[in-house]
This record gives C-alpha cells, structure tokens and sequence, in this order.
C-alpha cells in the first residue's frame, strides 16, 4: 500500500518540523506552497531546502499544487465550503497532469509528504490533493503528521 505523508508547519519550528518528518520515516517533501515564503525564520524555498538536504530529505517546489492568491483568501477567512471546490476546480483545470505524473509516481517514489503552512489539514488545500491523488491512486494511505 502506498503511503503519502501531509504535513503543516504552522505550530513547528525547523528542528520539530525536521524531527516529525525523520519520525515518519519521510524522504522527500514536495511543497505545495503557491510562494515558498515564509515570515518564520528557517520555513522559505531556500533554508527549507538546506535543512532538509543536511538530514538527507529530499525537498521539491510544486507552485502547480499551491493555492493561488484569489483562493487562498476564503481559506485564510476559514471559508473551508468555499475554497475547497474552488482550489480543486482550478487544480483539476491547471494541473492535473501534475497531479497524474504524482499519483504515477508515489508507488515507488521515496516516502512522501506534501508540505504547507496549515497545521489542520481539514483546513488547508493539502486534503483537496490528497483526496484528488487518491481517486488517481486507489488504495493510497493518507497520514496527517
């Protein structure tokens, strides 16, 4: 059974973060941030990527799988109902070979986790994807770290 890890760094700083993902057994992130930018020190495109190099996790930008601005406003306002059918409407739309080369190869791609800020997955675009993954990959097991 294939396994795809979801994770958000809302409550964590790096070193948690890193420890959490280390815990699980997580070998590459693949972050679904629209911007890979982050107010908290450690969290952007770049020292995200180092850190994780330096523990041997592999680290990919997918801006295809982010939230784009206009969405992210009803998520941000917790206007769950809303964003949801509104990101996966636009993802289906934009990126669904993306999301078809993903669901490909998670079989026998290293232990994923789709990485953003949101610390509730119910509350965040990372459960669209997920969902969205497991149609294309049936049997997918989902972990929420």
């Amino acid at each position: 059974m294939t396994t795809l890890y979801t994770v958000g760094y809302e409550r964590l700083l790096p070193g948690a973060l890193v420890a959490e993902l280390q815990a699980s057994g997580v070998e590459r992130v693949l972050d679904v941030r629209y911007r890979p930018q982050s107010r908290r020190p450690g969290m952007s495109r770049t020292r995200l990527a180092d850190l994780l190099a330096s523990v041997g996790i592999a680290y990919e930008h997918r801006r295809a799988l982010g939230t784009p601005p206009d969405i992210r406003v009803d998520y941000k306002a917790g206007r769950i109902a809303a964003a949801a059918p509104a990101f996966r409407a636009h993802v289906e739309r934009t990126a669904a070979d993306e999301l078809e080369a993903l669901a490909g190869e998670l079989p026998r791609a290293p232990a994923t986790a789709l990485l953003c800020l949101e610390a509730d997955p119910a509350c965040c675009h990372r459960r669209v994807l997920s969902e969205l993954l497991a149609e294309r990959l049936p049997g997918l097991r989902v972990v929420d770290l």
